[in-house]
C-alpha cells in the first residue's frame, strides 16, 4: 500500500461532515479533528509555519529552496464531505484489479456498470469504495492526502527545486462558505489550484453563475367546513408557482452548458410555505434570465392570491471563474503541461458547479480545478482511483517544480 493510499484511509474515517444549519464557521467541530490532525503531521513533517485558524483553516507554508526569484504558488483541498448523505463510520474497501463487472457494497446494494459506464474503463485498476453505509469523502480527502504526500516528498528530495509553496486546507466547501474567512494575506500565494475533482485528466477553468432563490406563501387558514371564498391555501400557492417554472430547465433534463432551476427544499401548510432553488448557469446573462423566471412566476400567482402574499428573495452564490482565468492563460497551461509530464492527456472540464477555487478567484487568488480520482461524490457510490490518486501526488510535485523553472 503507496503511503498516498494510507493517508487517504486515515482520512476518510474521521468524520467532517458539514452542517448547512449551524450558522457557525467551521459548521461541525468535528470537522476540526480532521483539521488537528493535519497540523499535527505537517508539524512531525518539519514543516514550521503551520498555522489553524479559530474558524477551522489550515494554513503552512514550504520555503523555497531555490534562488530564482519565483512567485508563491498554492494549493487547497477542503477538509470536510458532503451533507447530502452520511459520513460517520465509514468503512472503505480496497478492491485490488478490479474485474470491470457490477460491484457489490453490501447486500441489496449494487454499483452497476449499467448505471456508472465510466467503471468499464477503470477494469484492471486498484479501486477504494464504501460499504453501502455512507458515502467514501474522496470529495475531497483525496485531494488533501495527494497535497500532504506531496509536501512529505518535496520536503523528502529537495534536489526538486521549487519557489515558496503556500497549503490551504478549508472546512465547510460543501456548503458553500470554504472561503467565508480564508486570508488570502495570510495565505500568501500568487495563484494557486485546488485539488476538487474526479478524473486526473480533467482540469477546470470554467464553473456555474450561481444564485438561490426563497420564495415564501403566506395563505389564510380557516376550517376547510366554512372555507369557501375565504380560505387562502399557501401550500397550493406554492404548487401552482413550482408548475410555472419551465420542466426542460430542471437539473434532471439538463448537460453540458445547459443551466438549470433546481427546486432543492419545500415546506408548508395551509398558513405558511416556502420552496427554495438554486439557479445554475454559466452564461451570467442566462442566469439574469432564470431570475426574471421566478419573478415572473411570483408575479402571477400574486395576480390571484395577492402580491403581498408572495415574497422572493434572490442572492447570488458565486460566478464563473473563466472570466478571471480567461485573462491569465498561463497559470491553466501550466497545469496542462503538467499533466502532460506525467502521462495524463488533458481534458478541459465544465464543471457544472461551484468549487472553493470559483470564489477564491474573485477574492484575487486566480484558482483553476484539477482532479484527484474520486467518482460518484456525494453517495454511497462514491469511489477513488488508487492510480489516479498517485498521480495526484506526482502532479502537484511538477506544478511546483516547472512553475519555478
Amino acid at each position: 500500500m503507496t503511503p498516498v493510499l494510507e493517508r487517504f484511509l486515515q482520512y476518510v474515517k474521521i468524520d467532517t461532515q458539514s452542517d448547512p444549519d449551524s450558522g457557525t464557521t467551521p459548521s461541525a467541530a468535528k470537522e476540526l479533528d480532521l483539521a488537528r490532525l493535519l497540523v499535527r503531521q505537517l508539524q512531525e513533517m518539519g514543516v514550521k509555519d503551520v498555522e489553524l485558524t479559530e474558524h477551522g483553516s489550515v494554513y503552512a507554508h514550504l520555503p523555497a529552496n531555490t534562488d530564482k526569484d519565483v512567485p508563491t504558488i498554492g494549493f487547497i483541498a477542503h477538509m470536510d464531505t458532503a451533507p447530502d448523505f452520511t459520513g460517520t463510520h465509514v468503512q472503505p474497501r480496497l478492491i485490488s484489479g478490479y474485474d470491470g463487472k457490477d460491484i457489490t457494497l453490501r447486500p441489496g446494494m449494487v454499483m452497476r456498470t449499467a448505471d456508472f459506464p465510466q467503471l468499464t474503463g477503470l477494469k484492471g485498476e486498484d479501486l477504494v469504495v464504501t460499504d453501502g453505509t455512507t458515502l467514501l469523502g474522496a470529495d475531497d480527502k483525496a485531494g488533501v492526502a495527494a497535497i500532504m504526500q506531496a509536501v512529505q516528498e518535496l520536503l523528502n528530495h529537495p534536489e526538486i527545486r521549487h519557489g515558496r509553496i503556500a497549503i490551504g486546507f478549508t472546512p465547510d466547501e460543501e456548503i458553500g462558505e470554504g472561503t467565508k474567512y480564508f486570508d488570502l494575506e495570510k495565505f500568501g500565494a500568487a495563484f494557486a489550484y485546488t485539488l476538487d475533482g474526479g478524473d486526473i485528466s480533467h482540469y477546470a477553468d470554467e464553473t456555474f453563475n450561481a444564485a438561490s432563490a426563497i420564495v415564501d406563501f403566506q395563505g389564510f387558514s380557516i376550517h376547510p367546513g366554512s372555507a369557501k371564498d375565504k380560505m387562502i391555501n399557501a401550500a397550493s400557492m406554492a404548487v401552482e408557482f413550482h408548475s410555472l417554472l419551465p420542466q426542460w430547465m430542471r437539473p434532471e433534463h439538463t448537460e453540458g452548458y445547459e443551466g438549470f432551476i433546481h427546486l432543492i427544499g419545500m415546506s408548508g401548510n395551509v398558513e405558511h410555505a416556502q420552496l427554495q432553488y438554486i439557479l445554475r448557469d454559466h452564461d451570467a446573462g442566462k442566469l439574469e434570465e432564470q431570475k426574471k423566471l421566478i419573478l415572473a412566476a411570483a408575479s402571477t400567482v400574486g395576480e390571484v392570491y395577492g402580491t403581498d402574499r408572495v415574497k422572493v428573495r434572490i442572492e447570488d452564490s458565486y460566478q464563473n471563474m473563466q472570466a478571471v482565468l480567461k485573462e491569465k492563460p498561463e497559470i491553466v497551461q501550466l497545469a496542462v503541461d503538467a499533466l502532460q509530464e506525467i502521462g495524463c492527456t488533458p481534458q478541459k472540464e465544465i464543471v457544472r458547479g461551484g468549487t472553493d477555487g470559483c470564489m477564491l478567484t474573485y477574492k484575487g487568488l486566480p484558482c483553476p480545478n484539477l482532479g484527484t480520482g474520486g467518482g460518484n461524490a456525494h453517495g454511497p457510490y462514491e469511489y477513488l482511483v488508487v492510480s489516479q490518486l498517485e498521480k495526484a501526488v506526482e502532479l502537484v510535485k511538477v506544478i511546483s517544480r516547472r512553475a519555478a523553472e
